[in-house]
């Protein structure tokens, strides 16, 4: 017990130092490009991620403190075709912050602020959408693999009795909603990049699922829909 409690512990400060490097890497993003501090879309964004961020910790760490040492790293015996989509989808998020930046300093494509306020509607539905499947599903890793070192098994309540990847919906609302926070519109031009990303990976996941997770393939037969019941 008092090992896993080490490794939480140790788990939990890596994602407090991962977030404050995450700020930063957040501030210089937005901001060089923007080509000022005045730039209020870009703090409130800031703000919010900030605020999102660590309400989400603090309800995972109290109802599934696992998960911070399962996304602490992409683990070992991830495939490697992964990694792939792990860079087009995290490239794409990434290019979000400058590309709205530039926008604002260049003045291309700016949004109205009733869009602005959407943005941030998706924006909380997108955490509120990411924190319930991180609560119930503690094999929730940043990269795809059969965990069979932790025992892995198909996860089918919650949010997984709806849907079979609600993770990725709740990534697609980010993607979208982070743009619209920004108030840019050439920002959703990589948001589409990370969720066409998004895309093939869940299919490449299902099929590494349906392979080597017992019981995954009935899963599939009982829950019908991958991202939204009734279309796919």
């Amino acid at each position: 017990m008092a090992e896993v409690v080490k490794t939480r512990g140790g788990a939990l400060g890596k994602s407090v130092r991962s977030l404050a490097i995450t700020m930063v890497i957040v501030g210089v993003a937005l901001f060089v490009p923007a080509g000022t501090w005045n730039w209020p879309h870009g703090w409130w964004f800031a703000i919010a991620f900030l605020i999102g961020s660590l309400v989400a910790g603090a309800i995972l760490w109290q109802v599934n403190p696992d998960i911070f040492v399962a996304r602490s790293r992409v683990q070992p015996g991830t495939k490697a075709f992964d990694y792939f989509y792990i860079t087009i989808v995290m490239l794409g998020f990434f290019l979000i912050l400058p590309v709205a930046g530039l926008d604002f300093r260049f003045g291309w494509a700016q949004t109205p602020e009733w869009v602005v306020w959407l943005g941030y509607a998706l924006f909380v539905l997108s955490f509120v959408g990411q924190i319930w499947p991180l609560a119930v599903n503690r094999y929730f890793e940043p990269g795809i693999r059969i965990q069979d070192d932790r025992g892995q098994t198909v996860i089918d309540t919650g949010p997984y009795a709806i849907v079979r990847h609600p993770g990725y919906i709740s990534a697609t609302f980010l993607a979208i909603g982070m743009a619209l926070c920004l108030g840019s519109w050439w920002a959703l031009v990589p948001a589409l990049l990370a969720v066409l990303g998004l895309i093939p990976r869940t299919l490449f996941e299902e099929r590494t699922l349906i392979a080597g997770l017992p019981g995954y393939r009935e899963y599939t037969q009982r829950v019908k829909y991958r991202w939204v019941p009734g279309l796919w």
